[in-house]
């Protein structure tokens, strides 16, 4: 008898669908063709320890299982619930009237309990874009899944209620989520906050700017300035997710397995911290069984690199080119996949080797020339992709001991979602761009053009100070934020003063240039 039996595959961030036919025919062989992976192969042991387990006899019969389309390469131990379930309709034990209306997919132990999987999420989208009434999967990933409407998700623990569900012996729940409760769940609340940060007002300023424009920054200072309490604190002041962003965001983090436990849809942005000893491939993504790195990972929010310099240069030069284009595509010899990659790089940095450059109480005692060496790990071609660099200072014992609160992270937060609401509305009609960091050279001629004084003052600047050229587009773009911030329809010279401030780098007097 030949069944079928639908389960899917993940490419990317997206899902394919599987058919897997099953042939129970005289004989004594186990047949498992259509381009299937070690950990696919093994299933036979699983699914045979499982339905001993639950009261089934494994067929002593030819089986031949056939996982069509032939040509994708299937991955992974979820495959083991739809081959399961093929293999007892194949053998007439469970009945196949009802088979090819529902997809599944789920791990097997040897006792037969459901282990979760990755990718529910953008399974789940599959199956309903196609036209599947249901989907059964771990009860661990149903959450997940249910943020799908017009799907019916059915959680299941071990196999037995998948056969009592398909023999019509046993009902199973639906699992239903209130998708909009799941969005607004926590989106406002945020352990950390710069009420808590005393004094760096001037680096709380520009964190606000880079938040509100999308803008990446560098911050550089010595051991102890707070640069990392203040780039755990950056999520609380950006803008909430929109309901697309929120889909998305979960989607990647479905396929890496990252999200936590019965988690249906990610309300807040994520925060990714890797640390300087990470690898290109853990970074950008791919492997032998392609996923997504920290740069997918931190999609729509924060890729946190702390100890900018001590970072692999390769690693770092990874970076580039997502950073321009908002995505990475791994290529290999038989695969291509792409992951989105729309993150703000925060990073942060010691001034020279020792630490203590520029301090205004500790010497430095680098020797000559070490400071630019250690500035010279940053590649001009990835600074050129960040916006701000700012300088920070130790806040002194009066600002420490200082008990007047600071102001808070809400309140920050209103004047980043209201100078983003402007960059909404401004970018509308445009397609891929939506924040200040996105523009283009042709669009800040239109958008943050300078008016006479202006370009007078961005001319005496560029000679005064020794700026590069590079720092151009970057001074337009960061004060076409600051008067955002400051609701100003046009780029005025005091924004474009603020803006050129946050080019310490770009100064050939800085580092002893």
């Amino acid at each position: 008898m030949i069944v079928k039996v639908f389960g899917a595959a993940v490419h990317g961030i997206s899902a394919t669908p599987i058919t897997i036919e099953v042939n129970c025919s005289t004989g004594i062989k186990f047949m498992l063709v259509g381009l299937p992976d070690a950990s696919v192969k093994e299933s036979h042991e699983r699914i045979v320890s499982a339905l001993q387990a639950n009261g089934f006899a494994f067929p002593r019969r030819q089986i031949v299982i056939n996982m069509s389309p032939a040509d994708i390469r299937k991955e992974g131990s979820a495959y083991d619930l739809p081959l399961a379930i093929g293999i007892l309709a194949a053998s007439e034990s469970l009945r196949p009237d009802r088979l090819e209306k529902y997809l599944m997919m789920g791990e097997l132990s040897l006792d037969g309990t459901i282990l979760p999987i990755k990718g529910a999420l953008p399974i789940a989208i599959m199956a309903k874009e196609i036209g599947f009434e249901g989907f059964i999967l771990p009860e661990e990933n149903a959450k997940e899944a249910a943020v799908v409407e017009g799907l019916d998700i059915y959680g299941v623990k071990n196999i037995r209620q998948v056969t009592g569900f398909f023999n019509d012996e046993l009902k199973l729940d639906r699992t239903q989520v209130d998708i909009y409760q799941e969005f607004l769940k926590d989106q406002s609340t945020f352990e950390l906050d710069f009420a808590d940060v005393k004094g760096q007002e001037n680096v709380k300023r520009a964190l606000e700017v880079a938040a509100a424009g999308g803008h990446n920054i560098l911050m550089i200072g010595s051991p102890g300035a707070g640069k990392s309490m203040m780039a755990k604190r950056m999520p609380s002041i950006l803008p909430p997710f929109s309901i697309a962003e929120a889909l998305e965001t979960t989607k990647i983090h479905s396929v890496a397995g990252k999200l936590e436990g019965n988690t249906a849809l990610m309300s807040r942005r994520p925060f990714r911290s890797p640390h300087h000893t990470i690898s290109d491939v853990a970074l950008v993504g791919g492997g032998t069984y392609p996923q997504p790195g920290e740069i997918s990972l931190a999609h729509n929010g924060v890729l946190f690199l702390d100890e900018l310099p001590e970072f692999n240069r390769s690693v770092l030069e990874v970076m580039r080119q997502p950073l321009e284009d908002r995505r990475i595509t791994i290529s290999r010899a038989k695969f291509s996949v792409e992951y989105p990659a729309s993150f703000m790089l925060v990073s942060a940095m010691n001034p020279c080797p020792c630490g203590y450059y520029n301090h205004p109480e500790k010497a430095c005692v680098c020797p000559p020339g070490a400071v630019q060496k250690y500035l010279n790990k940053i590649s001009g071609p990835l600074l050129d992709r960040i916006d701000i660099h700012i300088e920070i200072i130790p806040v002194p014992f009066e600002k420490i001991s200082d008990k007047t609160p600071a102001e808070h992270s809400a309140t920050i937060r209103e004047r980043v979602i209201m100078a983003r609401k402007i960059q909404e509305e401004r970018f509308k009609d445009i397609d891929g761009i939506y924040c200040n960091a996105q523009m283009t050279s042709k669009m800040l001629q239109k958008y943050a053009s300078p008016d006479e004084a202006g370009l007078k003052l961005l001319k005496t600047a560029m000679e005064r100070l020794s700026l590069s050229a590079r720092a151009y587009d970057r001074i337009l773009k960061v004060s076409r934020t600051i008067a955002d911030l400051d609701n100003s329809e046009k780029v005025l010279p005091h924004h474009l003063a603020e803006a050129i401030n946050y080019r310490n780098l770009d100064r050939e007097t800085w580092a002893g240039g």
